[in-house]
């Protein structure tokens, strides 16, 4: 298992998951998309959304938080009305690790819980090699990518014995998106990811909050 510099903050019980944060983030999110904010402010002024929301660890629903033995999963959160955007929990069982790929919009990712690794790669002489230094992201680090500012990379999870879960805003409806893998030994191949699940959190109802008040 790796050394971490910092401590990976433990999740909390179930029984304080309060989903607030979340809907706070969702309605800040449209809120600056209501502005049509160009790219580099987007990602900023996203960004800084974003590490607000993952800055805790506390509000995640359970269900959405479920590794799979097999392969990592992707859980939708919202996605908004006219799918300007969409949030969703990647979740990663111990070890796994996506292919090669890109997302063909911009996108933003919040660590969560645990640790993963994105390694930037880039075509050279019809094959995909890696580029600059790999980012390691831990609690609360958030990372950009698009078309625009790098959009082909590969991503594990830092741990063998762990689960590790990210945050992930895309400018998309992105499981409906039609992306693709990139094999090592060049060329492309389409696939549309998808959902891990079928139903959402409820993000709209406010009667305990108000029945407190």
């Amino acid at each position: 298992m790796p050394e971490l510099d910092t401590p990976v903050r433990p999740a909390a019980g179930a029984a304080t998951r309060d989903i607030a944060p979340l809907r706070d983030f969702v309605t800040g999110f449209g809120r600056l998309l209501d502005g049509a904010p160009d790219e580099p402010r987007l990602l900023a002024e996203g960004g800084a959304l974003l590490r607000r929301l993952v800055a805790r660890d506390d509000w995640l629903p359970d269900a959405f938080a479920q590794p799979d033995p097999e392969r990592y999963r992707q859980f939708l959160l919202h996605a908004d009305s006219t799918e300007r955007f969409s949030v969703v929990s990647f979740v990663w069982g111990p070890g796994q690790a996506t292919p090669i790929h890109d997302h063909t919009v911009w996108g933003l990712i919040g660590m969560l819980r645990g640790a993963e690794v994105s390694q930037g790669y880039a075509e050279r002489g019809g094959a995909w090699a890696p580029e600059g230094e790999a980012v390691r992201l831990l609690p609360g680090d958030v990372e950009a990518v698009s078309p625009t500012v790098g959009d082909v990379h590969r991503v594990h999870n830092l741990f063998d014995d762990r689960v590790s879960i990210s945050i992930h805003v895309y400018g998309a409806n992105i499981g409906a998106v039609r992306r693709h893998t990139y094999p090592a030994e060049g060329g492309r191949k389409a696939f549309v990811s998808g959902y891990s699940n079928t139903l959402l959190p409820n993000l709209w109802d406010r009667s305990a909050e108000l029945r407190a008040a």
